[in-house]
């Protein structure tokens, strides 16, 4: 709306539209940043859920891509009818030019504050684009924290279940090497039983 509105000249304008493809610029390469970090993801739903982020964020930046354009090809209209008007307007008397000229700067001045508030609102947008995508990426760092942990609490989990399972195992073993045993010292005690009491059997 401001590019829309800007009164001129075109040279204010041509500076406006540098800082806007700048920060574009910068937009874009932190989309790629989140874009990448998306394909580097090992679970498919945090994977996918990024890159949904990353697609909304394209979508929004081509539409503020197709306002900015509109919004410039307006504004060099209203320059150029503004142009002739003025031309127009200097076949007036002196006092005439002296108010235009007035005039002049007082719009200058006006297209310099709000050539500022334009900036500082891009700063403001760039900064909260930064502080989404940071959020982003704590997030992903956090879930890739978690997904660690719960590989080594899975990994332990499996070490317990592989210990309990040579537990019981070894269990059984000295249970029947006990009753073996227990049976070895009766059929010993019987075998002697048996020669001291019935010795001709």
């Amino acid at each position: 709306q401001d590019i829309r509105d800007c009164p001129g000249p075109l040279s204010a304008l041509t500076e406006l539209n540098a800082a806007v493809k700048e920060k574009f610029r910068h937009l874009r390469g932190r989309i790629q940043e989140l874009e990448q970090m998306a394909k580097e993801q090992d679970k498919e739903s945090e994977k996918q859920a990024l890159l949904r982020e990353v697609e909304n964020h394209k979508k929004q930046m081509l539409s503020n891509q197709t306002a900015w354009r509109k919004a410039n090809l307006a504004c060099k209209i209203a320059i150029d009818n503004s142009e002739k008007d003025q031309l127009l307007q200097g076949r007036d008397s002196l006092r005439q030019r002296k108010t235009t000229k007035e005039s002049l700067a007082e719009s200058a001045s006006n297209i310099t504050e709000s050539l500022m508030g334009i900036s500082r609102m891009m700063s403001q947008q760039v900064q909260q684009s930064e502080e989404t995508v940071q959020t982003l990426a704590n997030s992903s760092r956090t879930i890739l924290e978690a997904n660690e942990e719960f590989k080594s609490m899975s990994g332990t989990i499996q070490l317990g279940r592989k210990l309990i399972t040579k537990y019981n195992r070894r269990e059984l073993t000295d249970k029947l090497l006990i009753f073996l045993a227990l049976a070895l010292f009766l059929a010993t005690v019987l075998y002697i039983l048996k020669k001291r009491l019935f010795p001709f059997l």
